[in-house]
């Protein structure tokens, strides 16, 4: 069976989300964990250096400018899950309204990101990079942010990573999973609806519901 846009629509409805082994092999296998990442959007941890980070670091967030080059920063290490076919659909997925990136520049230059998919009230988040010194960091905190303004109540991150943990990730059985995925799919959320904040706003907001 192809990989098609709506096909990964219907997956992700599902609870199962897809890999590649690696960069070059055209194959593609469908992911259905027992235990499973999530970032709770009311439990995002700031620390105090990233608060720093995000106060002084001089980086300018954008939203949806260059899906392309985040999805491409993502897949850019030794390692990867992102195929040329995987790479194709979720670009398709971005012109179709159903995947998002944020992107974190500094002097003009893209220095990391994150994107996922978006379906009712549940974002998958796929990946993110990092070419500056905590900038996927700095670009979780405002994702986190955006999706409490635009009303998700989800936000997968597939598996839990020490990174992840460190920043208020969790994991959940499958079937916790799946029983919060039913209730976000039902509501209704904007990616982009909210406006970007300023970092002030930002540290405001996060402080409050952290």
């Amino acid at each position: 069976m192809s990989l098609t846009a709506d096909l990964l629509l219907h997956a992700y409805s599902a609870g199962v989300f897809p890999m590649a082994e690696h960069r070059d092999d055209p194959d593609v296998f469908w992911v259905d964990p027992k235990r499973r990442g999530i970032l709770p959007l009311d439990g995002f941890r700031i620390s105090r250096s990233l608060a720093k980070r995000i106060r002084n670091g001089g980086f300018e967030i954008t939203v949806n400018r260059d899906f392309a080059g985040v999805v491409d920063g993502c897949a850019d290490r030794a390692e990867t899950w992102i195929n040329s076919e995987i790479r194709d659909r979720y670009l398709d997925l971005h012109m179709m309204g159903n995947a998002h990136s944020l992107e974190v520049w500094k002097q003009g230059d893209l220095a990391g990101g994150t994107y996922g998919v978006s379906l009712g009230g549940a974002f998958f988040g796929e990946s993110m990079f990092s070419r500056r010194r905590d900038a996927s960091k700095v670009a979780l905190a405002y994702l986190a942010d955006r999706l409490v303004q635009a009303g998700f109540t989800l936000c997968d991150t597939q598996f839990l990573t020490p990174h992840l943990a460190s920043l208020g990730g969790v994991e959940v059985t499958r079937a916790r999973y799946r029983a919060l995925l039913r209730e976000a799919l039902d509501k209704d959320a904007d990616f982009m609806g909210p406006a970007v904040p300023d970092s002030q706003l930002l540290l405001q907001r996060m402080t409050q519901t952290s």
